[in-house]
């Protein structure tokens, strides 16, 4: 196991823990440490009588400690793999205490007990199962109804008075679509609440973000008319899931998945963490999910940004395919050479070609051989090879990091976003992936 400061921190669910987690990475903070074949441990005194006992599952890498914090990765395992991270030398290896033996044991109970488990055919109730999915239609039937005549009222009216608006505009549209059971029109809808109307060009962003919600509704509503992947599309936009176990039993695509760069989310207390993956040998994208409320522990993904895994993937059926699940995890490899693309015109080929089939694509991840951060006109952009500029998306934090790095050269580059409007999410320096 080797990973650096960026990869480690980049696990941590917020910024104090973060911070804390470095304060943690110093070895007179342990009473005592040790690693396994199979773990890591430690036991950090804390202000009781007894030290927190933090274990952490290096081939799962899941985490578990005894402090009373609800955060996970809390900071005592942030601390634990950081001082490693940095010291590895300073850990015997050793039989793992009985502590931490009893939680492997369970873990690995837990693990035979789901891979043995039958697949016994659920007994479902086809009629009581078609009622609910009708009832549920007719409120999104509704519920859209009532949003075209808002998006109609609103440009009959004009949109110049909008900055003089407050958030209760937005909001109780908002709630409408969350009780029609439409979650992702109210997501589309907060988007519009949340766009800045005192700066330049908002006008732009609005119109383009109504549009984009207009056509969703009038191509669910025809969806009839079109190709079935464009249709499942159209639903998971609306807020339609989809059986993730169904989609297990199909057969993935095995590859070196790079893990490229990880955003997390949150909105009521539901937080949602998108993983950025990128195959090796298929030059795939993937955008893996995981959603958990917020104080509660997230299902095991083993995925730390920066590094690889050999995995099999099962997309979600698009006419555009980026969402997916992880059916299989093969094992963890060694970080592989780099390949991306050469320009930003392959980029823009690339979403022409997304476009084709699926107008409404979300944002895509692009790995390309050589950007140049660079100030011009007043903000910052990405500059390739051929000298052709792309816009940094406004607001993006790690801005001076990326400068640190570049120091005025080109570096390859992981990027996110779509319609001239990229986030940076590392970068390959000195033949390592850098976080930014």
């Amino acid at each position: 196991m080797n990973l650096s400061d960026e990869q480690v921190l980049a696990m941590a669910p917020d910024d104090s823990s973060r911070k804390s987690g470095k304060d943690l990475a110093n070895p007179a903070k342990w009473v005592s440490k040790g690693i396994g074949e199979q773990a890591l441990w430690g036991e950090c005194q804390g202000s009781g009588s007894k030290p927190y006992q933090t274990q952490i599952d290096t081939g799962n890498m899941a985490f578990k400690c005894s402090c009373p914090s609800r955060k996970f990765p809390c900071k005592h395992g942030l601390g634990l793999l950081l001082l490693y991270s940095r010291q590895p030398g300073s850990f015997d290896m050793q039989t793992p205490p009985a502590w931490v033996r009893d939680w492997l044991a369970k873990r690995a109970e837990r693990d035979e007990k789901k891979a043995a488990a039958p697949t016994a055919e659920k007994t479902t109730d086809t009629t009581a199962q078609a009622k609910r999915q009708q009832a549920r239609q007719q409120k999104v039937a509704d519920g859209t109804d009532e949003l075209l005549r808002w998006i109609k009222h609103l440009v009959y009216n004009g949109i110049l008075d909008l900055p003089e608006k407050d958030f209760s505009f937005f909001e109780n549209m908002i709630r409408r679509m969350v009780d029609a059971q439409a979650p992702g029109l109210a997501a589309m809808m907060r988007e519009l609440a949340d766009i800045s109307y005192f700066h330049d060009g908002w006008q732009t962003v609005f119109l383009n973000q109504l549009l984009r919600i207009y056509l969703v509704i009038q191509g669910y509503r025809h969806q009839d008319r079109l190709p079935a992947a464009l249709q499942q599309d159209l639903r998971t936009l609306i807020g339609f899931s989809q059986s993730q176990e169904e989609l297990k039993a199909q057969m993935g695509i095995t590859d070196t998945w790079q893990v490229l760069g990880k955003q997390t989310s949150e909105e009521d207390k539901l937080v949602t963490e998108r993983y950025w993956l990128y195959g090796i040998h298929t030059r795939r994208s993937a955008l893996v999910l995981q959603f958990f409320v917020r104080g509660q522990q997230a299902a095991a993904l083993s995925l730390t940004p920066g590094t690889c895994l050999e995995a099999e993937l099962v997309y979600y059926p698009s006419a555009a395919p980026l969402r997916a699940l992880i059916k299989q995890q093969i094992q963890v490899p060694m970080n592989h050479t780099f390949q991306g693309l050469g320009s930003w015109q392959e980029v823009v080929q690339a979403q022409t070609n997304i476009g084709n089939v699926f107008p409404l694509y979300n944002d895509q991840v692009y790995t390309i051989t050589a950007l140049t951060p660079v100030w011009y006109q007043e903000q910052w952009w990405l500059q390739d090879a051929r000298q052709q500029l792309m816009p940094i998306k406004k607001g993006f934090p790690h801005i001076w990091k990326l400068l640190a790095f570049s120091g005025g050269a080109p570096l390859p580059m992981a990027v996110t976003g779509r319609e001239k409007q990229y986030e940076p999410l590392g970068v390959w320096h000195e033949q390592e992936y850098k976080i930014l």
